[in-house]
């Protein structure tokens, strides 16, 4: 605020009397800078990004992001939509906008006889997973239980359960959604269908799903799970065992590889598994992922789901500094493994690293266009994670994801996931939608013609 009584975001200046009347009709917090808690709510996990929001809307419910948005939009605000905050870009913080910010939106529902749940916008997969666990429940849900539920569904989800139960968004049967204009709808496959069609896959760019509802299944408590570790040197011969294996793969195992470093440790190649069929069956199944010779640690085997979930938690702290570059693979050539055994062997922080994910199974089983999600006969989906501790530093580790990118874009399948594109990436947003950006961009032209929502792997309204 100034001494002119107005508050100044960037160019677009509000006057004071209209942000205080903003406040009162709101049940959650408006916070600004100077304002207690102003600071925590503006830091999101990328520790890249410092930026100061001139107002931040703390939502507690659907009315406050109707509220807020309607502000926002008539006063001329950059708007941000935080859910988990959990954006390798930072699309959940902006410099000088309006934050409307989800996070305390975080009621989770289970029905266990039909089998769904509906979960607020604010919730982390760690709380979906505590309610819908009690039932013997779950869905795709990523790959680390701090991931906002919000952001991870909207870009697609690739997760531990895929290959037996498809993606996130394969999973969802409905959501509540705020537009551009503050009319509230729902989205289903019999309610506003396009717009559905349109939030499975389409990043955020359609409104403000304040709450999610997904259909859940069997799973666990108990998983086998975990990985098997073989040291660094093994690289090739491992990848291409688990190119030979993950293509045979019963539905019920998800398999990833990782070349990562443990805490404390040295850079290895890991097979990263979850098994969520028969326990009795599963031994059989993993032993081949324990029987390469030299495993250097055995750390799969039995285990709660949602440690599973949290199995890479403690890699990706809140806080340290993230950049990613991803690509998808029709194949795990070998020119690919290479490529990926140069690097993880040069890497410039111990922290870096590259997971091979995987869209296989029943997630590979879905018409390219049944949903915004296009990008189906790629089984492979490599992301790179340069992860460094000091700024000073960022050049050297940004540099060294942007080589390994390079190098292994020549032997790309075409596409991008859209929750791995990076914060240079605006020149790829197209291939993270593929085949269906026109249709996409239609969308758009309809829901959010004026692109309000701009701050997401951005589609143009109308192409």
């Amino acid at each position: 605020m100034t001494d002119r009584g107005v508050v100044t975001a960037n160019e677009t200046r509000v006057d004071e009397a209209a942000v205080e009347k903003l406040a009162a009709g709101l049940r959650g917090q408006l916070l600004r800078p100077g304002s207690a808690g102003y600071d925590d709510s503006r830091r999101v996990w990328n520790g890249m990004f410092d930026r100061r929001p001139a107002l931040i809307a703390r939502c507690a419910g659907t009315a406050d992001v109707i509220t807020a948005l309607n502000f926002g939009r008539d006063s001329g605000l950059r708007i941000a939509v935080r859910g988990g905050g959990h954006s390798f870009p930072g699309h959940s913080v902006c410099d000088g906008g309006l934050v409307i910010d989800l996070s305390a939106m975080k009621g989770v529902r289970v029905d266990p006889a039909a089998r769904t749940a509906r979960a607020e916008a604010g919730a982390r997969w760690l709380e979906f997973d505590h309610e819908t666990q009690a039932f013997g429940l779950a869905t795709t849900g990523g790959t680390a239980s701090d991931t906002g539920i919000a952001g991870l569904t909207l870009g697609g989800g690739l997760g531990w359960l895929s290959s037996k139960h498809g993606l996130t968004v394969d999973n969802l049967i409905s959501a509540d959604v705020v537009l551009a204009d503050g009319r509230f709808v729902m989205a289903s496959a019999s309610q506003n269908p396009d717009l559905f069609w349109g939030l499975r896959g389409g990043g955020g760019n359609f409104g403000v799903v304040t709450s999610f509802e997904y259909r859940v299944h069997q799973v666990g408590p108990t998983i086998l799970g975990g990985m098997a570790v073989y040291p660094l040197n093994r690289t090739k011969e491992v990848l291409r065992f688990y190119r030979g294996f993950s293509k045979a793969a019963p539905d019920e195992l998800t398999l990833y590889a990782g070349l990562i470093t443990p805490p404390n440790g040295d850079t290895v190649v890991a097979l990263v598994c979850c098994y969520c069929g028969p326990l009795d069956k599963g031994a059989d199944v993993v032993r081949p992922l324990k029987s390469l010779g030299s495993l250097a640690l055995d750390a799969m085997g039995p285990m709660p789901y949602v440690a599973q979930q949290r199995l890479f938690d403690d890699a990706f702290p809140a806080g340290a500094y993230y950049y990613t570059k991803a690509d998808f693979l029709a194949d795990l050539t070998d020119e690919a493994i290479e490529i990926f055994a140069e690097y993880a062997a040069t890497k410039p922080s111990p922290l870096s690293g590259i997971l091979v994910q995987t869209a296989c199974g029943a997630a590979s089983r879905v018409a390219p266009d049944a949903m915004a999600f296009a990008h189906r006969r790629f089984p492979y989906a490599p992301v790179i994670v340069s992860q460094w501790r000091d700024a000073v530093e960022a050049e050297r580790n940004i540099g060294w994801a942007r080589e390994c990118w390079t190098a292994l874009h020549e032997h790309a399948g075409g596409g991008v996931y859209v929750n791995d594109l990076s914060l240079d990436d605006e020149d790829r947003v197209r291939s993270g939608y593929g085949a269906n950006y026109e249709r996409l961009a239609a969308l758009k032209q309809k829901y959010d013609p004026d692109n309000l929502f701009r701050l997401n792997p951005n589609i143009k309204p109308g192409g």
